[in-house]
């Protein structure tokens, strides 16, 4: 049997790929003129006509004030004259006067007879054209003036017959055009089509991993295909983004929702989340192994995701019980009441915490992101383990890791260097790092002795996200002055070392509705618990602050702003009172330990200065409370105070407003917040102006009910919508088209 020669095969394949382009160009090409002959020739018409009427108009203008000297000198043989020399204009065929009773007196030598004072109507009562032996004519009937008064009607005909040779004279042009345009689009489509089948294959390969949409190929790629690469990077874009907006607005973000893009999208793919705080804790306690929810805004989003997902958490497990509850491969059904994922907890020594969490991250990312007024500290020692420890986790990835191609969720500052490491231990695997903290501009992040390392690290990612735009923007420019690399601002994508990372924008938020909102107590109880529990009057006004004892959350501003509040409003003394709820955070270091003594002391010199009695203005709780007993507190207060100094989000802000299913209480929210970007509802404040945030404070407490459902009504539908589900359904939508691409250009591409 003889088998036909690659010549043949693809010169078979191109002459079939050029019918198949070609014909339904012709037939369309075809349909399209057909189409738009007729519409041409009806706009020529109607442009013709406007323009007969203006210049019947014009001349009938013109013609007024002699002919009305002649009719009132009665000088018939000079009317008639005027009106011959009139028509010598090339369009205007005819003229003719008429009295007031119809009777035409004088007109030049060709008026037709037929016309008269009164022309027949064309079968178009809104057309003044009219039909001749001689042709078709435009009619038009002017009013003639004379000293105010009418003295009958100017009758002007004006031959059409040019808009016949002009309407010719397009359709001939019209299928010229399209002949020239079939011809040009077919010589391009048989060019294309006569491409070699590996130079097709190789260019579409590299175009879905994304290198030709932010440079050039790496490798040689066909000439052909370069004028192509925009169209299919605008393509891609745009397709991309019609599709988000479709979900936004057909999808109800819930677990049930999630669940079904991960079946559908990923098709049962593992997902693993990797992060430094572990979603529980497991406490030696008085009665035996206490089980604790640590205060993080980490966890509170990531957390309802893996019950979502029945994923893998990865984590360090610091808890002074934790090694007790694992089994022996340091495994842990969570939650304990419920188990619905794994946590796998990743053991560190003293030092090696110290150094790569309390020192590198902590002493040193974390002011330096923030930019909250701590000089950040670098040492070599804390850079040694945080790539040790870093290093460690991307092992327990790789253990943990049931395929070649998981889908890997990084999460937060302690991980810089992980991507980077994951993609070269699971080149397959698709790695998304959220950025939780702010990212500051390339001046600050260069402060960093390690900035080129942390950076490549984090290109590593096959998407990098952060909350807010304006931190996505500053990251791109970071990375274009620091490394040798390509940034397309455009696309918001980064193609280095054969590598692309998707930057984007995917504000976090919170579960919704929260957890207990079936169980939890009504907003009186929860009110008059609260007041009875701290001794407040039952009528009194609450406000509240709820944070970890950091230097980045201005609880310090806020305190002053409370004092500033009851100097400039004595009558709220006695009824006004703040609870601060203040988590302890990182206490061994110093500037923790110092902010702690300054928050105390401040607290205490308040209540010296305003408390009377048994009233206290500020009730300050310095310990940790699990998020049911702070719902208690969001749904007592009559007024939420935050006021970061700078904050990637801050999720307290959206928990206080999902608490409130009364519609009541009122937000002040630092503009220093990725929140405030969203929740404009909120009372607005620079947290740095104590007497700003005073002002806010007592328009809270004084605004009226109406206008505190209006605004929370407002804010609780925005939470309700852009949910926590929809912050990891963004992402893992965004990886799973990623996965598409990637798989199908390993299908069609060419093996290196």
């Amino acid at each position: 049997m003889l088998f036909p020669t690659g010549a043949k095969i693809r010169s078979s394949r191109s002459l079939r790929l050029t019918l198949r382009f070609v014909l339904p160009l012709v037939a369309a090409l075809t349909l399209l003129a057909y189409l738009v002959v007729p519409l041409v020739d009806r706009l020529n018409l109607r442009w013709s006509v406007r323009d007969m009427d203006i210049r019947s108009q014009f001349i009938a203008g013109t013609l007024q004030e002699p002919l009305g000297e002649l009719l009132e000198q009665g000088h018939k043989m000079k009317i008639n004259t005027l009106l011959a020399r009139a028509t010598q204009d090339e369009r205007l065929f005819a003229l003719g006067y008429c009295d007031g009773r119809g009777r035409l007196l004088y007109s030049s030598p060709v008026f037709p007879a037929q016309l008269g004072c009164s022309p027949p109507k064309p079968s178009d009562s809104e057309s003044p054209l009219v039909q001749l032996p001689q042709g078709l004519v435009h009619v038009a009937v002017r009013p003639v003036i004379v000293a105010d008064v009418p003295r009958g009607s100017l009758v002007l005909v004006h031959d059409m017959s040019f808009v016949q040779h002009r309407s010719a004279d397009t359709r001939k042009y019209i299928v010229l055009l399209f002949a020239v345009l079939g011809l040009v689009i077919s010589f391009i489509t048989v060019l294309v089509a006569h491409l070699s089948w590996r130079g097709w294959m190789n260019g579409v390969r590299a175009l879905l991993r994304g290198e030709g949409l932010v440079r050039p190929f790496a490798k040689p790629v066909d000439s052909e295909l370069q004028p192509l690469m925009g169209d299919l990077r605008s393509l891609l874009r745009s397709i991309d983004a019609e599709k988000r907006m479709a979900d936004d607005t057909t999808v109800a973000w819930t677990p049930d929702a999630l669940r079904t893009l991960l079946y559908e999208q990923l098709a049962g793919e593992q997902i693993m989340v990797v992060s430094n705080r572990e979603p529980y804790i497991h406490m030696q306690g008085a009665q035996g192994i206490d089980i604790l929810r640590p205060a993080s805004g980490l966890v509170t989003a990531v957390e309802p995701v893996m019950r979502a997902c029945s994923g893998i958490w990865i984590a360090h497990g610091g808890g002074t019980a934790d090694r007790e509850a694992v089994d022996r491969k340091d495994h842990v059904r969570v939650p304990p009441d419920s188990p619905e994922y794994t946590l796998r907890r990743i053991w560190l020594s003293a030092e090696e915490e110290q150094g790569y969490y309390y020192g590198l991250a902590n002493e040193g990312l974390w002011p330096l992101c923030h930019i909250a007024h701590v000089r950040p500290v670098f040492r070599t020692e804390d850079w040694e383990h945080y790539v040790t420890v870093n290093a460690r986790f991307a092992d327990a990835v790789v253990k943990e890791a049931q395929r070649d191609d998981p889908v890997v969720l990084v999460q937060d500052y302690h991980f810089a260097l992980l991507p980077l490491m994951l993609r070269k231990l699971l080149p397959r695997a698709t790695i998304i790092t959220f950025w939780h903290i702010p990212w500051p501009n390339p001046e600050s992040f260069g402060i960093c002795p390690w900035r080129d390392e942390l950076l490549r690290g984090m290109l590593g990612s096959t998407i990098l996200g952060f909350h807010t735009p304006f931190h996505c923007k500053n990251f791109l420019e970071t990375v274009e002055r620091y490394l040798e690399t390509r940034v397309d601002h455009a696309s918001s994508t980064i193609f280095r070392g054969g590598n692309l990372t998707l930057v984007e924008a995917y504000p976090i938020s919170i579960q919704w509705p929260p957890p207990w909102q079936d169980s939890q107590p009504s907003v009186q109880q929860c009110r008059a618990d609260i007041r009875r529990s701290l001794n407040i009057a039952p009528d009194g006004f609450v406000g509240l602050g709820v944070d970890r004892l950091d230097y980045t959350k201005g609880i310090l501003e806020r305190l002053r702003a409370v004092e500033q509040l009851l100097v400039n409003h004595p009558e709220l003394l006695g009824r006004f009172s703040f609870i601060q709820i203040a988590a302890p955070s990182r206490s061994v270091l110093e500037e923790y330990h110092s902010l702690e003594s300054r928050v105390r002391a401040l607290a205490a010199e308040i209540n010296l200065r305003f408390g009377r009695g048994t009233y206290q203005p500020v009730h300050l709780r310095v310990s940790h409370h699990e998020p049911r007993d702070v719902n208690r507190y969001y749904r007592a207060a009559d007024v939420c105070v935050v006021t970061s100094l700078h904050d990637g989000m801050n999720l307290v802000a959206k928990e206080f407003i999902a608490a409130r299913d009364d519609e009541r209480g009122v937000l002040v929210l630092s503009r220093f917040t990725g929140a405030a970007h969203e929740l404009y509802e909120a009372l607005i404040v620079n947290p740095y102006h104590i007497e700003q945030t005073a002002d806010a404070l007592y328009t809270a407490l004084t605004m009226p009910a109406f206008e505190q459902r209006e605004r929370m009504r407002s804010m609780r539908d925005l939470v309700r919508s852009f949910n926590v589900y929809r912050w990891a359904g963004r992402m893992l939508l965004d990886a799973a088209r990623i996965r598409q691409r990637e798989k199908l250009a390993v299908r069609i591409g060419v093996q290196p």
